[in-house]
């Protein structure tokens, strides 16, 4: 085993004394469960938005659907769909606001705290152990910061 100035890539991401491997492990899933609700988030505003789109399309189909002389069918949609909740009470802008304020703030706080206490604020160590183990030292394209 190297000894522990030889684990990561940088200072920044260097493992706090007294920290042992499973916890640097337990961080680094922790962090990976937060990267995988970032894209969640993603996901979430590519739907608020798509379902905002779809909406707005809707106001084009009411209008060519009363051109082409289906009235029924314009009224349905403009009564049914037009402005319709997503979720009972909710449109897409009222889910991303709860999603955020609760549920994903609150896993970003943990996630800091976990952090915070646990290795010094420090982000990424398992990540920068890895590449330090995986990388060939002296090979380009293998440097352990932008400015080796």
């Amino acid at each position: 085993m190297r000894d522990d100035d030889a684990r990561s890539v940088d200072q920044e991401h260097h493992r706090p004394p007294d920290v042992d491997d499973k916890t640097i492990e337990a961080l680094g899933e922790l962090s990976k469960s937060l990267e995988t609700v970032h894209r969640v988030r993603g996901h979430l505003y590519s739907a608020h938005q798509l379902v905002g789109g779809a909406d707005l399309t809707l106001d084009k189909v009411v209008e060519l659907m009363r051109e082409a002389g289906h009235q029924e069918i314009a009224d349905r949609v403009e009564r049914e769909l037009l402005g319709r909740n997503l979720l009972p009470g909710r449109w897409t802008f009222q889910i991303l606001e709860e999603f955020d304020d609760g549920y994903y703030a609150a896993f970003q706080e943990i996630e800091r705290d976990a952090r915070e206490k646990l290795a010094g604020g420090r982000r990424h160590i398992y990540e920068a152990e890895m590449k330090e183990r995986r990388r060939t030292h002296g090979m380009p394209g293998h440097e352990a910061t932008p400015e080796e």
